[in-house]
């Protein structure tokens, strides 16, 4: 195998078995109260702050074939596979590992939840490696503008 399928493949197994370790943790029962966030358990049945909830078992499926086109198009864009190998597998492995949740529990589970000054969103690591892998995007789009 070559490096940047090696790149992309370690980036999305390692952030989907680290995003379900953790979800195993809070599905056994594992909670914690603070003063500023909390780690609970909670399913989430739409996206982020719930929005689309109202499209149920399909958004598992619009989500799958969202997944699918991205990867199909990186694999016919080699340039940007190359380039975008590690964030693009940080951001799928995320993505499937919250649709594998869909799958199996009927919504993604989430566990942190802020909640000092406001309340805010519960979410979980796949959610941040999601965020994560997006600023890594737009870093080396950035990088290669400036180079070029």
């Amino acid at each position: 195998m070559n490096k940047t399928l090696i790149t992309f493949l370690s980036a999305l197994l390692g952030v989907f078995f680290i995003d379900q370790s953790i979800k195993t943790l809070f599905l056994e029962g594992f909670r914690w109260y603070g003063d500023f966030f909390s780690l609970i358990l909670t399913f989430n049945k739409g996206v982020a702050f719930s929005m689309f909830a109202f499209l149920e078992g399909h958004l598992k499926y619009i989500q799958l074939i969202m997944i699918m086109s991205i990867f199909l198009y990186l694999l016919r864009h080699k340039e940007s596979f190359q380039k975008y190998s590690l964030p693009a597998g940080i951001i799928m492995g995320a993505g499937l590992s919250n649709v594998y949740d869909r799958f199996i529990h009927g919504g993604v589970v989430d566990y942190f939840f802020w909640h000092y000054g406001f309340e805010f969103a519960v979410f979980n690591f796949a959610d941040v490696m999601i965020d994560c892998g997006v600023v890594l995007i737009l870093y080396l789009s950035w990088t290669k503008e400036k180079a070029a």
